[in-house]
């Protein structure tokens, strides 16, 4: 597993957390690694084709303006990009607190053709999902202030 972002204040903190869960944990962990990176930009860089079985965008920036739509992190555009990388069948999950970017990573998943919603059966059955909004610190702070989270989880599908 590889967390790629672009701050760099947080991939230090990340760096650290990994390195304190290796210390309490000899032996494992050792597939968790964090990256200083635009993936936005050099995500090819980093993975083939059909390498990538999960996508996580976890809380993302939803920057807010409309002439700063473009630097979201979910986009028709970087979907295509997104599916080069995920195998058919993979798993893209998006959860936020702000409810016009959830409806935004929503309709561009939706809008997508090689994209398809997860059923709530599956929803329900997948054990990641329930663990979106508890399983970082963002989403743990959203749930302290009583907050509403929005997801979105789409599967790969072929054309």
């Amino acid at each position: 597993m590889i967390g790629m972002e672009l701050r760099d204040k947080v991939t230090e903190y990340v760096k650290e957390r990994i390195l304190a869960l290796r210390a309490a944990n000899p032996g494992q962990y050792q597939n968790v690694s964090v990256v200083r990176t635009n993936s936005m930009k050099y995500i090819p860089n980093y993975f083939e084709k059909g390498q990538l079985t999960k996508m996580f965008f976890l809380f993302p920036d939803p920057h807010f303006k409309e002439k700063n739509h473009r630097r979201r992190v979910i986009s028709l555009h970087l979907l295509d990009e997104y599916a080069y990388e995920l195998r058919v069948g993979g798993i893209i999950y998006t959860i936020t607190d702000v409810e016009e970017l959830g409806e935004w990573m929503d309709s561009c998943l939706a809008g997508h053709p090689m994209f398809e919603a997860l059923t709530e059966g599956e929803l329900e059955a997948d054990p990641v999902v329930e663990l979106l909004s508890s399983a970082t610190e963002e989403g743990q702070k959203v749930e302290r202030n009583g907050g509403q989270t929005f997801r979105a989880v789409y599967r790969r599908i072929s054309l």
